[in-house]
């Protein structure tokens, strides 16, 4: 049976302003139909110039877009079947909620009838039923941000492009509104592709995500892939918290290579090929574990003392500090109902982990 062509294929997409500055580096990727991608990376990586690209805002300095396998490049953005969620939503002020959904519609010369019908099946999409009259500056911030994908979404595009579209929104309606996004999308089956430099947002939301640094795209991986299995040291620093040793590859145990990391007995760690010469170990905080002593830890360990404590509520992070003067990170969940945390600077403590849950990187 034959796989489905993607619905977006990039081709080697470079972009440079000037002769100076290169905003992508011959990028390619593809996202299948139904599919919720996230572009994903610090400021300046490249992401929403890409995202700008496959809007037809921007033309490529080289390279092809297309989309459902129509070359984009040179059609003029209302010719796309995209439609674009900007960062600051950019809802008509004097306009009623149903106008501004319906205006997209009313300049294309949608038949009137039609236009109510599909501004009504939108609003009831986003939750917006009987909100029709107001104006934006009558709703709240999450219902302006239902508005403006409503009014994308009303056109029926074959891919909704994202802009940073919850970066407005306080901490609480924001965490509502990514899971609002991933039920829409999954309702209506279009493809959404997502800038943000959220990992949590990226993580939580996509069915995958391209991490992108300095214009060029490091991995494209599930986000339990991504956390789990990141293929280089950027990944890895930027997609959570982790602890990074950089080591000497000193010899092989079976299916593992031993690595001597300063302060630590050599660190046998899990690796698919060969490695050899300098290396990095990472290894996640909440995969540490800590003790009052070494009786009983799992294999690798050593002492330090608590250099601080941060108090989240649902978990704790410490940072501890080596005799050789390493620092690892760890965290842990409070799980008990205690008013005192049961970490307190200045605690010497073993430090543990499982030679299995590190992980090697060579780049």
């Amino acid at each position: 049976m034959n796989e489905q062509p993607p619905l977006i294929s990039i081709r080697g997409v470079t972009k440079r302003f000037g002769a100076t500055v290169t905003a992508l580096d011959e990028v390619s990727l593809d996202i299948p139909a139904g599919e919720f991608f996230a572009l994903l990376g610090p400021s300046g990586c490249g992401k929403t110039t890409l995202l700008r690209i496959l809007a037809g805002f921007e033309n490529p300095t080289a390279g092809d877009v297309l989309i459902d396998g129509e070359p984009m490049i040179g059609v003029s953005p209302n010719r796309r079947p995209v439609n674009m969620v900007f960062q600051n939503y950019a809802v008509f002020p004097h306009m009623s909620v149903a106008q501004n959904v319906a205006y997209g519609l009313k300049v294309t010369r949608v038949a009137r009838g039609e236009i109510a019908e599909r501004v009504a099946e939108a609003l009831t999409l986003v939750q917006l039923d009987g909100l029709e009259a107001r104006k934006p500056d009558q709703l709240s911030g999450g219902q302006v941000q239902r508005v403006a994908l409503a009014r994308a979404l009303v056109k029926r595009p074959k891919v909704l492009l994202l802009d940073e579209p919850l970066s407005a929104l306080d901490a609480k309606l924001r965490e509502q509104m990514q899971l609002e996004l991933v039920r829409l999308q999954k309702t209506v089956g279009i493809t959404f592709v997502i800038v943000t430099h959220d990992q949590s947002e990226a993580l939580s939301m996509a069915d995958r995500v391209a991490v992108m640094d300095q214009g060029i795209i490091r991995q494209i991986a599930p986000p339990a892939e991504l956390y789990e299995q990141p293929n280089c040291r950027f990944v890895a620093d930027f997609i959570g918290k982790v602890n990074l040793f950089s080591g000497q590859v000193c010899g092989v145990e079976g299916d593992r290579v031993l690595v001597e990391i300063a302060g630590l007995d050599p660190v046998p760690v899990p690796a698919a090929g060969e490695a050899k010469g300098e290396v990095s170990v990472a290894i996640r905080p909440e995969k540490i574990r800590l003790s009052a002593s070494a009786e009983g830890s799992a294999p690798v360990g050593l002492s330090g003392k608590v250099r601080e404590v941060a108090y989240y509520g649902d978990v704790s992070k410490i940072f501890l500090d080596n005799a050789t003067g390493l620092t690892i990170a760890a965290s842990f969940q409070n799980a008990s109902r205690a008013v005192r945390p049961s970490v307190a600077v200045g605690d010497e403590l073993w430090i543990s982990w499982d030679p299995t849950d590190s992980l090697l990187l060579t780049e």
